[in-house]
């Protein structure tokens, strides 16, 4: 797999202990500081160490990438028992989750980060000589960036939380939350100058891989947190938009339109659509890094780290003939996302599976119920090497793709400039995710027909279902355009609807006919398109059974049953789109810290 050494310098001693000791020889540490910065390969170890703490046990690896993003109004977590995990996902936030009120969960090692990334950036600074297009000006850009990073995970999961944009002294050991507006216009500030300092992708060798922070990444993630910070989101007991001018839609879509046609201007060069969906989901579980093409940046796991395909793939139940890691699968789409897909949408089958993997050795797919639909895009039969870890898979996970791009491109140009400059971009998404035989149907003739503002913004918004399903960007998507409790109230009626194949799927058949394909392992299924209701019982082996009611149908409201629907969200979204600071650091903060909302 990937080869990354994370070389820890002795100048991040003090962060990985205690603010204390980190402070008792700071005359040392600038010492140490005027060696390791102005050598390259001393200054390179330094900011490799701000990405270590992604792979450490209950940070990006097994808190935060696990946990953020659920429910929303096209994914849920598949569990109907009460757990810390399904807690965060059904609104539930308390302070003493038992899976994050740790002191060593992913608050604490994003600020071990932001800390060495703050070190870097002062030392980088003062000791060397960072200039665009040298090798100190990529790393002080790579450091701006991963610290801006840090911030924007910590923002979409808390909103309000501590600004530290300087390294610690002990005047600044303990600081109280910061407006989250303030952050924002730093971090957008920084990334303008990180854009400028680093390379685009694959133009350098300090930018050949998706594991490296490039031009096409920095710019992307300012466009995408310029949205964020124009939306709404929940302060206090209000969802609104900020009140700061300086972060009106008028000030910041224009800068993020920018930046997104900078980087389309490059597409074919630095930056690229894959040719078709799939191609993006296999290259990933492939583990292909190689830069310029559809992701722009990853987080970067060793083998022996990180937990997506663990917790977001197609599950094996046991130790098979494609994984030693009987794992996945805790997390899927709604019911309904499959049947919302147009049925020649090429992502559809990608993202929406309806089977597991058997209990057996060499296994099989077996059909689930109609409530439990997995994730597509990441599945252990499609990687080329074998996962033997118990508890990791070493998959990358993508943090930004040039598709989001594209769409961030479209909403901003109907916003500023109305939908007929917002088309081509949607129709840039839309045609990957056609065959091109449908492009004249599904492209041309759908989006030349969208006429208006309003129109073009709801067409934008379901695409972003359609794209982005399982990658765990919907949720701050709907906080920012402030959907969150709407649209999945939405997803609820469409459950029930499913269920009671009325309104939009009244023509969702009731009955699955499957057999198997001559490889024994994979399902020929009939019954899974809408308006498939003939008797196949004689072309098939097998009619859907399941052992709970014995019915034989794939479809009725026993399947997709009333506690379930309600799941969707226990407490209301929109007065707990954030989670609170967890109560050890609030306990730790010498009362500094607390989970009031800010005035």
């Amino acid at each position: 797999m990937k080869n990354i050494t994370y070389i820890l310098i002795l100048l991040f001693a003090g962060v990985l202990v205690s603010c204390e000791d980190y402070l008792d020889a700071p005359t040392q540490s600038t010492m140490d500081e005027s060696i390791i910065f102005s050598k390259y390969e001393l200054a390179k170890g330094a900011v490799d160490g701000i990405k270590e703490v992604m792979g450490q046990t209950n940070s990006y690896r097994g808190r935060f990438l696990t946990h953020y993003g659920t429910n929303t109004d096209i994914e849920w977590v598949h569990t109907t028992s009460s757990s810390a995990r399904s807690d965060l996902s059904r609104y539930i936030n308390s302070a003493t989750n038992t899976d994050m009120n740790r002191t060593n969960v992913y608050w604490a090692m994003l600020y071990t980060g932001i800390e060495r990334a703050n070190t870097c950036i002062r030392g980088l600074r003062a000791y060397g000589e960072p200039e665009p297009g040298t090798e100190m000006g990529q790393l002080l850009g790579e450091a701006i960036t991963l610290r801006a990073i840090y911030y924007s995970d910590l923002l979409k999961a808390h909103g309000d939380i501590v600004a530290r944009f300087e390294p610690i002294t002990s005047e600044t050991i303990y600081l109280p939350k910061s407006d989250r507006d303030v952050i924002y216009k730093q971090l957008i500030a920084d990334l303008e100058e990180a854009a400028i300092l680093v390379a685009w992708p694959g133009a350098s060798e300090l930018t050949a891989t998706t594991e490296q922070v490039n031009k096409a990444f920095v710019k992307a993630l300012r466009a995408r947190l310029c949205l964020w910070a124009s939306g709404y989101s929940q302060r206090g007991d209000i969802v609104r938009r900020s009140n700061d001018p300086e972060l009106a839609r008028d000030v910041l879509y224009p800068i993020a339109l920018q930046e997104c046609n900078d980087i389309i201007a490059h597409e074919g060069s630095f930056v690229n659509l894959e040719s078709s969906f799939e191609t993006v989901w296999r290259k990933n579980c492939e583990e292909v890094i190689t830069a310029g093409n559809e992701s722009l940046w990853e987080v970067p796991f060793a083998e022996g780290r990180g937990r997506h395909l663990f917790t977001y793939g197609v599950p094996h139940q046991v130790a098979d003939q494609y994984t030693a890691q009987p794992r996945g699968g805790t997390y899927g789409p709604l019911p309904n996302v499959y049947y919302d897909f147009d049925s020649k949408d090429t992502r559809r089958d990608i993202t929406c599976v309806p089977y597991t993997w058997s209990q057996s050795n060499p296994a099989y797919q077996e059909l689930e119920g109609v409530d439990t639909w997995y994730f597509g895009k990441w599945r252990y039969e499609w990687m080329t090497r074998r996962v033997t870890s118990t508890n990791d898979d070493g998959l990358n996970k993508i943090y930004m793709r040039y598709a989001e791009v594209l769409l961030m491109a479209a909403e901003t140009e109907n916003y500023l400039n109305g939908p007929a400059a917002a088309a081509p971009h949607l129709k840039k998404i839309r045609r990957r995710a056609f065959e091109e035989a449908d492009w004249a149907e599904k492209v041309d003739t759908y989006v030349d027909a969208i006429g208006s503002e309003e129109d073009m913004f709801d067409a934008i918004v379901e695409e972003h279902a359609f794209e982005f399903c399982g990658e765990m960007e919907r949720k701050m998507a709907l906080i920012r355009w402030g959907m969150l409790k709407s649209k999945m109230d939405e997803a609820k009626g469409k459950m029930d609807q499913l269920r009671n194949q009325v309104g939009d799927y009244a023509d969702v058949p009731s009955i699955l006919y499957y057999s198997y394909l001559d490889d024994g392992e994979t399902l020929d299924i009939y019954g899974l398109e809408r308006g498939e209701t003939d008797d196949k019982s004689g072309d098939y082996t097998y009619q859907f059974n399941t052992e709970d009611d014995g019915d034989g149908l794939w479809l009725s409201p026993s399947k997709i049953n009333d506690e379930k629907i309600e799941l969707l969200y226990t407490n209301n979204p929109d007065q707990n789109q954030f989670w609170p600071i967890w109560q050890v650091f609030i306990d730790s903060s010498n009362g500094m810290l607390t989970n009031d909302p800010l005035e």
